[in-house]
């Protein structure tokens, strides 16, 4: 399976650790949530970090779905 996911604004707290909510769909367009609690390029390009870093800062506004973040999620 893969999945494409979009960065959003919304930060929330995981058993202690600040996650960001990223949203996104499957292939088969299933909608998806991801609570990133951390994240690295796998690169040792200093343009491609640079790149990077300048990617992560471009958030969006989440949707109705990732602002009420049902509790089935938090472990």
């Amino acid at each position: 399976m893969n999945i494409t996911i979009r960065n959003t604004d919304r930060l929330i707290d995981v058993n202690g650790v600040p996650a960001r909510i990223w949203e996104g769909q499957t292939d088969a367009g299933v909608p998806v949530l991801c609570l990133v609690t951390r994240i690295s390029p796998q690169s040792l390009d200093p343009a491609a970090i640079e790149t990077f870093a300048r990617e992560l800062t471009e958030t969006t506004p989440p949707t109705d779905a990732a602002v009420a973040i049902p509790a089935r999620l938090i472990l």
